[in-house]
This record gives structure tokens, sequence and C-alpha cells, in this order.
């Protein structure tokens, strides 16, 4: 729905402004007369993105909704909220200063929830794309026990954390994509136009050529004119596995070979392990009972695996037993962390415990994912050389085989 700014006097005289979410300007009018308001001004708001959006679709005229662009948004709402502002003018306050339309758009339906009675937590529950059930149970924990801004502020404080994780992982990963996509293009031009005219020399020889040089001609014989073909089979092939994987037969052996796997399983289990720490302690920290922040950690982690050692660990406390023991039969939770979980878990200080191995994780993660990139640098190098050296050498064999046969 349009956004549209709006002035209007109130019974009272005075003159009061606002945003509201309607389908028309037609409908603000009726709307603020309803609530015995007279409308003076009313104008939509992002009216320079309408044509745009009339012609290609209103996502087009849209920029996408950022992480980040949420977690600024949760901090200014809980230093307005800190600072004695009423919610819903505290939205209104921040609307003003959003660029984006789409986050404009959603704050404004935000404050118009919060005008017809709604809680902040159930209007968040409208918007589950930016704003996860993590995100929701924690507001609705802060709006119980009246701490809202200190949750706020916490949410701030993960999401910000979190994205410095995933911004450094992405950061590291960035190079070894880049030799590869560099290594993979520069081997496909070399067969596809290079070599073959090379090879159109050896095409009067009557000798049989050797193995090495009669596979690099069917290679390139082979993308020169079925490169199409090529890519549709790896696009069917990975459209296949994505299918395949989405089934729970399927996921749980995708995810059990990711946590398995020999070179980036390390990194996977210390991934989960964060993901799964940080957010049961920022669920705790906030007031959420133990049974919903297990459930929604489990959501968080998104692991076939790590979920049903979640549940086992949720139907040991609902029969008042410790949840520590499932940890510790699973292959994926190491045996300090575990011991961690008992003793915050027995000590009452849980929270604290989580917030350790959070702390602990995030470490390692960065360790282990360092590690990887200094192990695919030189593995790449190798493998380039490899196929670099295959290449010359089938050049050159049949040139020594010639030269052979002069002698």
């Amino acid at each position: 729905m349009p956004i549209f700014e709006y002035e209007a006097l109130a019974p009272d005289g005075s003159r009061t402004s606002g945003i509201m979410d309607a389908e028309s300007e037609t409908a603000v009018r009726a709307r603020l007369k309803s609530s015995g308001q007279y409308p003076v001004a009313i104008t939509e708001s992002g009216a320079a993105h309408r044509s745009l959006s009339e012609k290609l679709g209103n996502w087009l005229s849209l920029k996408r909704i950022s992480s980040t662009e949420v977690n600024v948004f949760t901090r200014q709402l809980a230093t307005l909220i800190g600072a004695g502002i009423p919610v819903d003018s505290a939205l209104a306050s921040i609307v003003d200063q959003i660029d984006n339309p789409g986050l404009k758009r959603v704050v404004a339906q935000l404050r118009e929830a919060l005008s017809q009675g709604e809680p902040l937590s159930r209007a968040l529950q409208a918007h589950p794309e930016l704003f996860p059930a993590m995100y929701v149970n924690m507001v609705r924990a802060g709006e119980a026990f009246g701490s809202l801004d200190l949750v706020l502020s916490s949410l701030a404080d993960f999401g910000d954390r979190y994205e410095a994780v995933r911004n450094r992982l992405r950061a590291a990963m960035i190079y070894p994509a880049f030799m590869a996509v560099v290594g993979v293009g520069v081997l496909f031009v070399l067969i596809t136009f290079v070599v073959p005219d090379i090879m159109q020399i050896y095409a009067k020889v009557e000798k049989a050529l050797p193995l090495p040089t009669r596979l690099l001609i069917g290679c390139g014989t082979l993308l020169q004119r079925y490169w199409w073909l090529l890519l549709l089979a790896a696009v069917a092939l990975g459209f296949g596995l994505k299918k395949a994987s989405a089934g729970p037969a399927g996921r749980k052996i995708r995810d059990r070979l990711l946590l398995k796997s020999p070179v980036i399983g390390g990194a996977v289990r210390k991934n989960m392990l964060f993901r799964f720490s940080s957010t049961l302690e920022n669920l705790l920290k906030s007031g959420v009972d133990i049974i919903d922040g297990l459930e929604i950690s489990k959501r968080v982690v998104d692991n076939a695996c790590i979920d049903e050692v979640i549940d086992e660990a949720i139907e040991e406390i609902r029969v008042g037993r410790s949840m520590v023991s499932p940890f510790a039969r699973s292959q994926y939770f190491p045996s300090t962390i575990v011991q961690m979980m008992a003793v915050g878990e027995s000590s009452g200080k849980l929270e604290e415990m989580l917030a350790k191995i959070s702390a602990a994780s995030e470490r390692e993660l960065e360790a282990a994912t360092l590690g990887i990139t200094s192990l695919i640098e030189p593995l790449l190098i190798v493998i380039m050389g490899i196929l670099v050296g295959f290449i010359v050498l089938s050049i050159l064999l049949p040139i020594f085989a010639m030269n052979q046969v002069i002698g």
C-alpha cells in the first residue's frame, strides 16, 4: 500500500501531522475524519517512485532492505524508547529519517498497527522476512517485562555482531573465489579458442597423436560445440540437487555431509555452535522461556542433524530432566562445550556460560575460516598448474614425436 504524509487539525484546534498506510488519499481522509480530525494536507510519500513502479513493477522501485538497515532501525528505536518516547512516536520520528522506501513502508505499517491497538511484537510478525522469530519473541518478552529498550539494544548488538562475523567470513572467501573464477575462465579460453588453432598444425599428420593430445582436442571440440548443453546440464544438476535436499531425508543427508566434510566441516560446526549459543543466550537474557528459546534457536541453526539434538533436549526438559544429556551424546558438540552448559544449567548461570561459548565459537570460527582459505589458495594454484601443464604437454608431445621420427 502507498504511504501518505498528512497534516490535520485536532478537535481542540491544534495541528497534528503523521504518516498513514492506506489504499488511497480518500481512505486517509475518511480515516482522519472518523477519528475526529480535519485533514489539511495529504501527500503521498515517495511519489517520485510511482512512475517507475507503475512501469516496471513495484519491486524494481524499492531497494533491498539489508540486515544492516534493520540493525540501525533497531538501535534507533531502542535509543528513543530508552529516552522515554512512546513507541508510536518513536516510529514516527524514525520513518522520516529512512531513505530506503521499502523499510520506510514497513515502519509506517508498524506505526499504523500500533495506532490500532496492536503491540509491537504482533506488528513485527507481519514481516517475518525482516524480523525473524527470535526478534519477535525477544520484543514480546521485553514488552512483558517492561524492558523493551534494553531488549532492542541487545538485538541491535547481536545483529551487529552477527553481521560482522558474516562480513569477515565473506571477505575471507573473496580472494579464493576470485582465483577460482579467473582460473576457470582462463582454462575455458585456452581450451576453447587457443588450443584448437594450435592443433590445426597436427591436422594433416597421419601418425596417431598421443593420448593427452587427443584428450585435449576432444575437450576443446566438446566445449566449442556443446558448451550450451554442458551449461544446461550443470543447471539441471544444481536444480536436481536442490530439489532432492528440500525433503526431510535429503536435507538430513546434506546437513550431515556438511558437518562431517573433511575441509569445511569444522567451520560449519563452529558456525552452528556460534549461532546456537548466541541466539539462546540473547533469548534467555530477554526472559524467553528455555523451551521456546530452544525452539527458536533450532530454526536459527537450520540443520536437520542439530534439530534432532535440540528436540531431544526439549523432551528432557519437559519430563524434568537435564537438557545436557542429548548434547553430550551428540558427536557435533565438543565435550568442553557440553561441560560448560552442564555447569551453567546446574548453577543457574546458563546465560553466562552461553555467552562464553558464543565468544569462543566466534573466535574459533574466524580461525577455522582463515585456515580454510590458507589451504584453498595453494590448492587452487596446484590445480591450475597441473591443468596448464597438461595443456602444454599435450601440445608439445606431438612435436617431440615428430623430432624422434626425423632424427
